[in-house]
């Protein structure tokens, strides 16, 4: 039998402990459980648009991600707009933007997975060569949130030492995160490997080869959602974004914009 010490004893426990977390004082224990919960919640970037021209609202505040080194907006301030591209693989559309982008002088940021390493070095030395900026999207390209913190730095590392073979310098040390996942541990993780994380905030629907948009709808898109300080992501693969970039850049600057690399975003 149990003595009615013991009795007592594991009701007083218990009872210490529901008062303790009831009233918020169980510093120990909520503190993990407020780490566990930050460690596990995954989320996918998401944008909250209102009316055109306007910043929209991230999933995740500014401030928040700042704390990480992490953004999704630049300066609003002014008319200026951060242009960058993922580039997963290479289909034949790079060069087009690449000379588009030469053409109007303008320094963009291309995040970079392994294969395109792998298969078009010499497109990776033209980008450097012409002035812009090369940037980690993850060897694999995987969802970072499913890894241990050992393949989460393999998945950077092997791509920095990639791109330093290719190119004899070091990559510069910005990330974005592949698929758009994202939890606070990652970026917080990115954050220590020296890492800036940059998501963005106008995006539209460019990467299905098969299912191009058309001319008319990348422009509602990217002419009407446009806003001071838009970190645009748009797709190297997209034919769509080859065939309209050299025009998408007269209209940017004939609204007033200015393109800056993503070194001004503070």
């Amino acid at each position: 039998m149990i003595s009615e010490y013991k009795v007592l004893a594991r009701i007083g426990f218990l009872f210490v402990m529901m008062y303790m977390i009831g009233a918020g004082l169980a510093g120990g224990v909520n503190a993990w459980k407020e780490t566990s919960a930050v460690v596990h919640e995954t989320k996918d970037w998401g944008l909250g648009f209102g009316e055109n021209g306007q910043k929209p609202t991230g999933n995740t505040s500014a401030q928040e991600l700042k704390e990480q080194d992490a953004y999704y907006v630049g300066n609003t301030d002014e008319k200026v707009i951060y242009l960058t591209f993922d580039a997963g693989f290479e289909n034949g559309n790079t060069p087009e933007i690449l000379d588009a982008l030469k053409k109007h002088r303008v320094s963009a940021t291309f995040f970079v997975v392994g294969n395109y390493l792998d298969t078009s070095p010499e497109l990776v030395k033209r980008m450097v060569t012409e002035g812009h900026t090369v940037g980690n999207h993850s060897w694999h390209h995987p969802d970072m949130t499913t890894r241990s913190e050992e393949e989460f730095e393999q998945e950077l590392t092997l791509l920095e030492e990639k791109y330093r073979e290719i190119t004899g310098e070091e990559l510069t040390k910005y990330y974005r995160p592949p698929q758009g996942k994202y939890s606070m541990a990652t970026l917080k993780h990115a954050r220590e490997m020296g890492y800036r994380t940059f998501f963005w905030s106008l995006a539209y629907v460019d990467w299905l080869e098969d299912d191009q948009p058309t001319k008319e709808e990348a422009f509602e898109k990217l002419l009407g959602r446009i806003h001071p300080g838009a970190i645009v992501l748009l797709h190297s693969t997209s034919s769509t974004n080859a065939q309209i970039l050299d025009e998408l850049l007269c209209k940017w600057e004939e609204m007033g914009y200015q393109i800056r690399p993503l070194s001004e975003i503070e």
